[in-house]
């Protein structure tokens, strides 16, 4: 039975670390990268679907993306669809092909995008220790039925623990590896 809840409560604190992760990917820096675009939807054929669903979006150089469409009709929603997106990009159009100039930042973005980093991460960390309070009190629950012993729980309590601290590191150490992305040039 602690077992279970453990299993459950690692399944579900590595989700958080994840989501993290992709949250942090979405925030630039200064260079190109084309999960930078990721959560991007367009209009195709009257529905919403991700931009990597109808074009191929390439890193052309440091600070440029290159996205052709699969579709010709598609050029001007996929272009409409970065400018109305909350990344500040200006997409230019050749033919077929969109290119995304990324401006460079400015210090005080910088510390503005790693104000919003720290904020995803301490999410993150209070999501990682509200799932250990949750299973902190199923192993409650389980001694009060009486399915598992007081030392039981308080083993079960301590590889919870265990777990909280694995998990709260790596959020730290995504936190630090995108801060240290933000303030390189």
């Amino acid at each position: 039975m602690i077992d279970d809840v453990k299993k459950d409560a690692a399944e579900r604190m590595g989700k958080s670390v994840e989501a993290l992760g992709h949250e942090l990917a979405k925030v630039r820096t200064g260079r190109a990268h084309p999960s930078l675009l990721d959560h991007i939807s367009v209009s195709y054929y009257g529905s919403q679907v991700p931009l990597n669903q109808v074009a191929n979006v390439n890193v052309e150089d440091a600070r440029t993306l290159a996205i052709s469409p699969w579709e010709k009709n598609m050029v001007g929603p996929v272009e409409k669809a970065i400018m109305n997106s909350d990344l500040g990009l200006n997409p230019n159009t050749a033919g077929t092909v969109i290119r995304v100039p990324l401006p460079p930042l400015t210090e005080e973005r910088r510390k503005d995008l790693i104000r919003v980093v720290r904020g995803e991460a301490e999410q993150s960390r209070v999501a990682v220790r509200n799932i250990r309070r949750d299973a902190n009190s199923e192993l409650k629950n389980l001694v009060k039925e009486k399915l598992i012993s007081e030392d039981d729980e308080r083993r079960g309590q301590e590889i919870i623990q265990k777990l909280t601290d694995q998990h709260i590191k790596e959020v730290d150490d995504l936190l630090a590896e995108k801060e240290e992305d933000l303030m390189s040039l």
